[in-house]
């Protein structure tokens, strides 16, 4: 008696295995996606570290694909007898998998954080800068995309189903299974191993690809080289990495023209006392949610001249601050004031003992009791005006007085090289020379900074510190107490990609 299978189970049978194939090919389409996220991410350095990198790579992203064929669309193929209609759902789930991969993967190499539930708030304001930037005709493009991928996976799913027969007679189940199964056994295996000798060159991979090893703050901050883990191997306390001094700025050559007419003061005060209230004594615009974290006086001209965090402090200790080359090198007059010792030999150049009678940029740092008949001087001769306090305040917050109307939700000393550059007339993208925004038009509800040994974070009244050796503290500012919130890891890890924008290890 000869048996035989049933109609049904031959044709379960060949589905499976079209399955099979056709997960295999969206398998090494996604790896090739994936390929974005390693090459958007500083390289491990050593042999280890890239072992490490191509066996997480490959096991990480094969196993995530194929668990999604074993989830959705795999059941179809015993469930339903319509071999279409498998084919065209199969086509339509991977193209999205694939689509959200790719967005993902262009989302992480822009900003260093992946799709998921905590970073909702920053991916929602992602989208909204984006869609005022893309027209109809753009959108409707990768729409059209969209449409021309699916295409492509129905054409895949068919052209598979078709020779399903011949694929079967080459024998390669057992190795690629072997292989893939070996890559994501050997990354999780050789990360314990990394995970308990704190091994930097592979720790620094834990937030690289999607739905992987979860970030913490330890991690996130060895990612872009703010932490030396081999100190933290001896239990010494942490130090940021000396190779983070190592910089390039500005990251690309700024040219724009500034209008040598333009009258503008600038007045930082130096100490903590209390000022008048100058928005009403002199008419002035009061913004008060503005925070000058910088730890030391250096520090506060460096943030403020060169619109950058204090830690960029030594490793700019040789350098011109754009904001005052380039309106200098556009015929601006250009001056700076200082009531105590300048502790930055680079701007000696621009030091004059009484700037208070000069026109073009004038850029003063001054104490708090001077700050009012310094600011008068400047409306009499018609200047456009920024005060900015708060340095040396228990809390960084500060205020800012300004006759600009200022347009923003949060500011910090970064920002007033940007939006000083801005009002003079320059459309250089600020990302070249600064990692603050133009409070005349920002772009963004959060700011970074640094404080210290401190990567200070703040967003959506709380402020977040983060110490050296990845422990962290929540601080509610409106009362001041600490809160019980969970990290969020996603804002962290963009802000310290922003943050290390001018380090040579990105």
């Amino acid at each position: 008696m000869i048996l035989a299978e049933s109609p049904r189970r031959q044709r379960v049978t060949k589905l499976v295995n079209w399955g099979h194939w056709f997960a295999l090919a969206n398998i090494i389409i996604a790896i090739v996606i994936a390929s974005i996220f390693v090459f958007s991410s500083p390289m491990p350095g050593t042999g280890v570290g890239t072992i490490y990198l191509l066996a997480n790579w490959f096991g990480h992203i094969g196993f995530m694909t194929f668990f999604g064929f074993v989830i959705f669309i795999l059941p179809l193929c015993y469930l339903v007898s319509n071999s279409r209609i498998i084919k065209a759902s199969a086509s339509v789930i991977a193209a999205v998998g694939l689509a959200l991969l790719a967005f993902d993967a262009l989302l992480f190499n822009r900003t260093g954080f992946h799709i998921s539930f905590h970073a909702a708030d920053l991916l929602r304001s992602e989208a909204q800068s984006q869609i005022t930037i893309e027209n109809w005709q753009q959108w409707g493009f990768l729409f059209l995309l969209f449409v021309v991928w699916l295409g492509f996976q129905l054409v895949l799913a068919n052209a598979i189903y078709k020779r399903v027969e011949r694929f079967t007679r080459y024998k390669i189940g057992v190795p690629v299974t072997t292989f893939f199964v070996a890559c994501f056994v050997t990354s999780h295996a050789v990360h314990v191993w990394a995970d308990a000798k704190l091994y930097q060159p592979i720790i620094k991979q834990d937030n690289m690809f999607p739905l992987s090893y979860p970030a913490t703050a330890k991690t996130t901050m060895s990612r872009y080289g703010l932490l030396d883990l081999a100190a933290y191997e001896e239990r010494k306390q942490l130090q940021f990495n000396p190779e983070f001094h190592s910089t390039t700025y500005p990251a690309q050559p700024v040219y724009c023209s500034v209008d040598t007419s333009e009258n503008l003061t600038v007045i930082v005060q130096t100490d903590d006392a209390e000022i008048d209230n100058l928005n009403t004594k002199l008419d002035l615009n009061r913004f008060d949610n503005y925070y000058s974290t910088a730890s030391n006086l250096k520090g506060l001209m460096t943030t403020a001249l060169f619109g950058v965090p204090e830690i960029y402090q030594d490793a700019l200790s040789e350098k011109r601050p754009v904001l005052l080359a380039l309106p200098l090198g556009s015929g601006m007059p250009v001056s700076v004031y200082s009531d105590v010792s300048l502790p930055m030999s680079q701007l000696s150049g621009y030091v004059k003992k009484d700037a208070s009678e000069s026109d073009g940029l004038n850029i003063a740092f001054i104490k708090g009791e001077d700050i009012a008949q310094y600011t008068a001087r400047a409306l009499e001769r018609e200047h456009k005006v920024i005060v900015a306090t708060g340095y040396g305040s228990a809390t960084g917050k500060g205020t800012l007085f300004s006759n600009f109307s200022l347009d923003a939700d949060i500011a910090s000393t970064e920002d007033l090289a940007p939006t000083i550059l801005n009002a003079l007339g320059c459309n250089a993208p600020i990302t070249f020379y600064s990692t603050g925004q133009n409070l005349l038009s920002p772009a963004r509800p959060w700011l970074v900074s640094t404080s210290g040994e401190r990567i200070v974070v703040i967003h959506d009244n709380k402020r977040t510190d983060v110490l050296s050796n990845g422990s962290y503290e929540i601080t509610e500012i409106s009362t001041g107490k600490r809160s019980n919130d969970a990290l969020n890891v996603d804002l962290l890890s963009q802000a310290i990609k922003h943050l290390s924008r001018f380090s040579t290890q990105n």
